[in-house]
């Protein structure tokens, strides 16, 4: 999930670890470890030279392997011109079964250095031993082919923290934040070039084909998480007879409208804030006295000032009310971080800024010199902007921030106003919000968490009623996603079914 001070539009979350770490390494050797021969299938000529390339892995430290394999950059023009993806391997430790590719979500998300960094956190002991795990950057993210959009990271800082004067949802406000917005989409064609048009989430998934047949597998197995989940549907919908093992967990719903997506998050992460209040308030140490009403009451006037009076931190940002969402709502992830919201708030309570914009940076990915170590930012919005269709005026944005002040009355006010961030954008959306059914395809999971704030559980019911052959696992907890929790009931689930090929019969209910 990624936002801007313009508002916050498309919120699809990304898979957060406990420690709420951002240390990434690369190790490079020159050995070649092993090679990947491809399937060999029978595909289109153009397309021959991709299809039918030898993957020459190197190690990268603790076992890992690494390569880098070619596409094409215009999937309808394969001879135009290529680009690159990269990819990780954790070998498989006992009988293989074939290659399971994992994608944390986003999308912006990088699957590379979440299995380097985080393999036993996104995937079980089990799994390992049955599968090489692969990790890969998506097109236009981390170390594939990337979008750019700055050559300056202060210019970012600006569009992640910086404040638009003025009253909000006013048509000058709006035509401020719709500038600021063009000047963003402008910098990511400057540095980006010609990729920028191809970065959607359908020439994504035929990329994922690719790296399946070069492989060697003949149908993919995929684990997705949050808008992996998407990805996952979006292949499985474009190559049924391709699915293998398919679990697709914190699911999106494809076909929902803008403002549903808005609304139904708002109230999700609302709803993860009452049950941190409902703990918080029983502990001696909590930053909130009184009821949890009273603090949400408390919360939202808190949000109310930062919209109009900023707090002023070191380096010299302010702390509006977007960024305070951002740090709020980024330990609600994960229940194990819900102590950074005591901090948090106990802080921003005394006028102090520190843990704000630790827990803001880590969401956007900025290290304390100020440099990004990531471009989450810019490819969450170049994907998103491809990927959807979003037709607003200044009228309708005004009564969707009424409907969302209603129905979320702590969160919706600043999960306003976002419709105009793709507005300008270089190129047209490439689909519609519509169902994916995948006829045909293969069984697939999909995991839903009941108070899960990033993709509702409402979602996954969807999507698995949407899909032919969807089955839906039902996790009663707190967090986005559910197989990362390690809960025994899910694990043994989705275990059962990418070793076994077991389908639950009905609903575990885990």
């Amino acid at each position: 999930m990624k936002t801007t001070r313009a508002g916050f539009a498309l919120l699809l979350g990304l898979v957060v670890t406990a420690t709420l770490t951002g240390c990434l390494q690369w190790f490079a050797s020159p050995e070649v470890e092993s090679t990947s021969q491809p399937t060999g299938e029978e595909v289109a000529a153009d397309l021959e030279p991709y299809y039918r390339q030898v993957l020459r892995w190197k190690s990268c430290g603790n076992g890992m392997q690494c390569t880098v394999a070619r596409a094409p950059m215009d999937w309808s023009n394969p001879g135009d011109a290529e680009i690159e993806l990269a990819l990780v391997r954790q070998p498989a430790s006992g009988t293989k079964l074939g290659s399971l590719l994992v994608n944390p979500g986003g999308p912006g998300g990088s699957g590379y250095d979440f299995v380097l960094d985080s393999v036993d956190y996104a995937t079980s002991d089990r799994l390992q031993g049955s599968y090489d795990i692969v990790g890969f950057d998506p097109r236009g993210v981390g170390r594939s082919s990337a979008v750019s959009c700055y050559d300056d990271p202060a210019f970012l800082d600006e569009f992640n923290y910086g404040i638009i004067p003025g009253t909000v949802g006013s048509d000058q406000w709006i035509a401020d934040v719709a500038a600021a917005n063009a000047e963003f989409a402008q910098a990511c064609l400057t540095y980006t070039g010609a990729l920028l048009e191809f970065v959607d989430t359908v020439s994504a998934a035929r990329d994922m084909d690719l790296l399946r047949a070069v492989l060697g597998d003949e149908k993919l197995n995929f684990l997705g998480y949050s808008y992996g989940t998407f990805l996952g549907a979006t292949y499985a919908d474009l190559y049924p007879e391709k699915t293998g093992r398919l679990v697709l967990d914190g699911a999106v719903d494809p076909s929902t409208t803008d403002f549903d997506v808005t609304k139904t998050q708002a109230v999700g992460f609302e709803n993860a804030f009452k049950a941190y209040l409902a703990d918080c308030v029983t502990r001696e140490e909590c930053p909130f006295t009184g009821s949890v009403d009273a603090a949400l009451d408390r919360t939202g006037a808190l949000l109310s000032d930062l919209a109009v009076t900023p707090l002023p931190a070191p380096d010299g940002r302010m702390l509006g009310s977007s960024t305070m969402f951002i740090a709020i709502i980024l330990p609600l992830y994960n229940q194990d971080n819900w102590p950074y919201l005591d901090d948090l708030f106990t802080e921003v309570f005394a006028g102090e800024t520190a843990t704000a914009f630790f827990l803001a940076d880590n969401y956007n990915g900025r290290d304390p010199d100020g440099t990004y170590r990531d471009n989450s930012t810019e490819s969450f919005i170049s994907i998103n902007c491809l990927d959807y269709v979003s037709n607003v005026t200044n009228e309708s944005m005004r009564a969707d921030a009424a409907r969302l002040a209603e129905a979320a009355p702590v969160f919706g006010p600043v999960m306003s106003y976002g419709g105009t961030l793709c507005e300008a954008w270089p190129f047209p959306p490439t689909r519609d919000r519509v169902a994916i059914a995948a006829e045909g395809s293969a069984d697939i999971l999909v995991v839903g968490t009941t108070n899960d704030p990033a993709t509702p559980y409402v979602w996954a019911v969807a999507l698995a009623d949407q899909l032919e052959n969807g089955h839906l696992v039902t996790y009663e907890g707190e967090g986005h996603t559910a197989y990362t929790t390690g809960d025994p009931c899910v694990l043994g689930v989705v275990d059962a079914f990418f070793i076994d090929g077991t389908v639950p019969e009905s609903d575990p209910n885990c």
